[in-house]
């Protein structure tokens, strides 16, 4: 969006990704959508959006959330299900083969079932630079630990956050090879050929592998991404991590026709149609999707009942005003330690070193501002068990 604005092409209607609009209202790039809302939306529009923390900044509404990118788990139940397999694992372990609920749990299975030499592996979680971010993040959330504090001081280089790193680095041993090159949709066919126990991602996923080119289809159990454990008590984490959203450019000859159009293609009838289509890639966001028939046979009820759960219950990603540099400075250390070129407290270390920079440049208040505002709408269970380090 932004190279198109710096060559002179103009539009008027624009869908980046959720994760990415702190930056485009940074760059000038989308406008407020405040005075339109007020003279154009029914009043309870919005309140049956499931999930639209990304849609709003600083008090003003720029968005349209048009799709539930809630990140979920998926299970092979060829595998979980097997009753040799189960009495394997009770036998080894001492508990039930059931869902895994904690990182914990997710990497001992995937690590039980791992076994290249008959041809079986325990998963396909990504591995390629761009999505490691996310699993990381959710592993240092389920290890209580804010990943900066109040004040914008990163949290991420202390002990949580390299033990999160060191345990994906030993989880990568038990994934398919292949996992640190493949892209998403690379994923989708690798996984849906049935030899893998488990995977992560999307609704998006789960109309393929529930698709006539997958060997699993209606062979799968479903979860959120996992939690953390805290006493006797296990603390669910979804997060939602993508996401597209409807945007007026700065740039267009007539915003409220630009607006009027986004509200349109948003609206319950419209979206509804949208997340119907089986090759389209917008998700459930509104109760009504939950109940229609075309999507009910796109994602299957299993699926849709996990994944409105997760919608309701996400995380927000991290919507701060140069979230791409945050994040590609994490993914590079993230990468550099997976590849065994650092250790994990080297590579979190420099991270944090180029956050207090991103943050400095930024402007520090204005992030403590915003960052403040984001902890706030966390889900109250999650915000219960995170502490902050200094």
């Amino acid at each position: 969006m932004l190279d198109t604005m710096v060559d002179g092409r103009r539009y008027d209607v624009a869908l980046p990704a959720t994760f990415g609009l702190s930056d485009l209202i940074l760059a000038q790039a989308v406008q407020p959508l405040d005075a339109f809302l007020q003279s154009y939306e029914p009043g309870d529009f919005r309140q049956d959006i499931l999930f639209d923390i990304g849609d709003h900044s600083e008090g003003s509404t720029f968005g349209f959330q048009t799709d539930g990118d809630a990140y979920l788990m998926f299970y092979n139940n060829g595998m979980l299900n097997n009753a040799d397999f189960q009495k394997a694992y009770q036998d080894q372990f001492g508990i039930d083969l059931s869902l895994p609920l904690t990182w914990t749990e997710l990497d001992r299975q995937m690590a039980f079932f791992h076994d290249p030499d008959r041809g079986k592996f325990g998963g396909a979680l990504f591995r390629t630079p761009q999505y490691l971010v996310w699993e990381w993040w959710l592993r240092l959330h389920g290890k209580g630990v804010w990943p900066l504090s109040p004040e914008m001081t990163p949290q991420i280089s202390g002990d949580a956050g390299v033990s999160a790193l060191e345990e994906m680095i030993t989880a990568t041993k038990h994934l398919v090879p292949g996992s640190d090159s493949r892209g998403i949709f690379e994923n989708w066919e690798r996984y849906g050929r049935g030899d893998i126990y488990a995977n992560i991602g999307w609704g998006g996923t789960q109309k393929y592998l529930n698709g006539p080119k997958s060997n699993v289809r209606g062979q799968l159990s479903f979860g959120p991404t996992p939690g953390g454990q805290f006493g006797e008590k296990i603390v669910p984490m979804p997060y939602f991590n993508w996401g597209w959203n409807y945007v007026v450019s700065t740039a267009s000859a007539d915003p409220e026709l630009a607006y009027l159009f986004c509200l349109f293609a948003s609206s319950p009838t419209m979206s509804t149609r949208a997340v119907r289509q089986v090759d389209g890639f917008f998700d459930p966001f509104r109760p009504e999707h939950y109940a229609d028939a075309g999507i009910i046979e796109a994602y299957s009820k299993p699926f849709l009942k996990v994944h409105r759960a997760a919608l309701e219950g996400a995380i927000p990603d991290f919507y701060l005003k140069r979230q791409s540099e945050y994040f590609s400075a994490l993914a590079a250390g993230l990468d550099e330690a997976l590849q065994g070129e650092v250790t994990p407290q080297i590579a979190l270390s420099r991270v944090a070193q180029s956050w207090e920079l991103i943050t400095s440049h930024t402007g520090r208040a204005g992030q403590i501002s915003q960052w403040q505002r984001l902890r706030a709408q966390y889900p109250a269970a999650v915000r219960a068990v995170l502490h902050d380090l200094v």
